[in-house]
């Protein structure tokens, strides 16, 4: 068995310095000479292991290690979190993580988002403390890192101590215990926090020698592979080429690839079987990704990134599982890939939300974090957003409002597909943060529980209170008409009225508010009511307190609805019920 570089991704918010990181790592070991030549493949960066060395220097050698690890595999892809829709069978496609936070500025958004998969993934990760340079009052010094601290005045480490520790408090707070990368006790206990300067190059050497100090102490039996086996690999980007047409950019994390190998990748339709025709890398020094810079190679080993151009890739999906094999085998691994596709796309006749997703990866992302959250799922699958997705959310309205939404990561809705959902009162739900995507779903439940929730009160008998008003009997009976004063609670014609006995005597027939005929009059108010069937001087007098006669099925809704009543409203519904409890001690219970 070979051991292969380790896979490792570079995540963290939008401007915090990821791939000003990346440029530096591979500037600096450009700068390092000859040894420190590397290759570019499509979407990587693989940094020799003696380029490493040459970097890091005596660092290394303070970690008393025997390496054998060929080097760094670092994975440079565009858009969101890179290892989010970046996979392979049983987790992350990366091994290791390097997490850049702008010192100055701390957690943000994507940060939790990448914290939150490596989390699921239970990735090895070393966090940057990126952008040092500009504290207040730092001085670039030569030398490696703690040299340079040390050399610092007392008032700018003291600032700089502050926001590295508020980084270890907040990783705290996620699970993480952390320590700066010179106090660390335990490598299997605590992340590393690197203080770094992509501008400067500041922390580069140190931050090398921590991703390959772990690979290496951690990784290194699962970064085992036949050099001689059968190519495994995610795609990273289809992509049109000119001349060449429909084209994949794969991270190789297995074996080997070579021209004419049968090749199976992962289709939304079934596995699509093609044989390569070209392997491309982009030319030496090229910048990765322009268009026509490339070299062909007959072969790829792992850990590595390729372009491969072969016929009928157009129905190809970024983040599908891609394998080589050989004739005979191709049913095998189109029936393995088949089963791993299955595994994330969920469908069944169970309630839940409706997701979609840009590609395999970020979808299963996604479900883990759902399902994390008790969040039930009931179709999840890769695209845009349609029709057949609002349809199938309309489908859940009538058994549970709260499934009536679809969401949407890193992903757009087809045409016409808004105007749908809006007329069939589906929710669509999109962003490019798995985070904050699964934060606004969350928002939305419980707004839309706490408004379904309301919408109940409206069916309900509230409670309510009042006092008879003395010299303010406007008609003794037929119907019976005084003015009064609304103690708490409100009053509604219709509601059901009794006395402070707990006798139930009549209704409200209608109120009057300075001759205005009124509906409902709240706590504060004094209106006339009129009520049919009783007689001032028998059964009610003025001065009496009345109080609305709450059905006990209302009562016992109401017990669970009482968030959504005022402190005077509860205080009330405790008052009747202790009223009604003088005659039945289990009334409401």
């Amino acid at each position: 068995m070979t051991i292969r570089s380790p896979i490792c991704a570079i995540e963290g918010h939008v401007d915090h310095g990821k791939t000003s990181i990346l440029d530096k790592i591979r500037g600096t070991s450009v700068v390092a000479g000859e040894a420190g030549k590397i290759t570019q493949a499509i979407g990587a960066s693989i940094i020799p292991l003696k380029t490493v060395k040459k970097i890091s220097g005596p660092l290394l050698e303070k970690l008393n290690l025997s390496f054998t690890i060929p080097g760094i595999l670092f994975i440079d892809t565009p858009g969101h979190a890179a290892f989010s829709n970046l996979r392979k069978r049983g987790g992350a496609l990366a091994d290791v993580a390097v997490l850049v936070v702008d010192i100055n500025e701390g957690f943000k958004p994507q940060t939790l988002e990448a914290i939150e998969i490596l989390k699921s993934d239970k990735t090895p990760f070393v966090v940057a403390a990126n952008k040092i340079d500009l504290v207040p009052g730092w001085t670039t010094k030569k030398g490696f890192m703690v040299q340079s601290m040390a050399e610092q005045t007392a008032s700018v480490m003291e600032n700089f101590e502050k926001k590295l520790y508020e980084l270890v408090g907040k990783l705290h707070e996620l699970g993480f215990a952390s320590e700066r990368f010179d106090r660390i006790e335990d490598f299997t206990k605590q992340i590393a926090i690197v203080p770094t300067s992509a501008e400067t190059g500041e922390g580069i050497p140190e931050l090398l020698m921590m991703i390959a100090g772990l690979a290496q102490k951690f990784l290194e039996k699962g970064l085992e592979f036949d050099l001689e086996g059968p190519a495994r690999g995610t795609v990273l980007e289809v992509k049109e080429e000119k001349g060449l047409g429909a084209t994949l950019d794969v991270i190789i994390y297995d074996g080997n690839l070579k021209v004419n190998d049968i090749i199976i990748i992962g289709g939304m339709d079934g596995p699509i079987v093609t044989k390569i025709r070209s392997l491309l890398e982009p030319a030496p020094l090229a910048e990765m990704r322009v268009k026509g810079k490339f070299k062909s190679v007959k072969q790829a080993f792992a850990a590595t990134g390729v372009k491969i151009s072969a016929p009928g890739l157009d129905e190809a999906v970024s983040g599908m599982p891609i394998r080589s094999c050989s004739k005979d085998e191709v049913d095998s691994v189109k029936e393995e890939i088949q089963k791993e596709i299955e595994e994330v796309m969920i469908e069944t006749d169970k309630e839940g939300v409706i997701i979609r997703a840009d590609s395999l990866g970020s979808l299963e992302a996604l479900i883990v974090l759902l399902k994390e959250k008790g969040i039930l799922i009931k179709s999840a699958t890769v695209g845009q957003i349609s029709r057949k997705d609002i349809a199938e959310a309309e489908s859940n309205l009538e058994k549970d409002p709260l499934l009536g939404v679809v969401l949407g990561f890193n992903t757009d809705l087809l045409p016409d597909v808004a105007d749908c959902a809006k007329s069939k009162g589906v929710k669509v739900l999109t962003n490019q943060v798995i985070y904050k995507l699964t934060e606004d779903l969350e928002k939305w439940i419980s707004e839309k529980r706490k408004a379904i929730e309301a919408k109940e009160l409206e069916h309900l008998v509230l409670p309510g209170k009042f006092r008879i008003l003395p010299n303010h009997t406007f008609r003794q009976n037929n119907p019976a008409v005084v003015g009064v004063d609304v103690l708490g609670g409100k009053i509604k014609t219709g509601f059901p009225l009794m006395n402070a006995k707990g006798e139930k005597l009549t209704s409200v027939k209608a109120m009057q508010e300075e001759k205005e005929n009124i509906t409902t009059a709240e706590a504060g108010k004094q209106v006339a009511v009129s009520m049919e069937g009783v007689t001032v001087g028998r059964q009610i007098h003025e001065g009496d307190v009345m109080y609305v006669d709450i059905p006990e099925e209302d009562f016992k809704k109401l017990k669970k609805l009482k968030k959504y009543l005022g402190k005077g409203e509860i205080e009330l519904l405790k008052e009747i019920a202790s009223i009604k409890r003088d005659d039945n001690p289990v009334w409401g219970i």
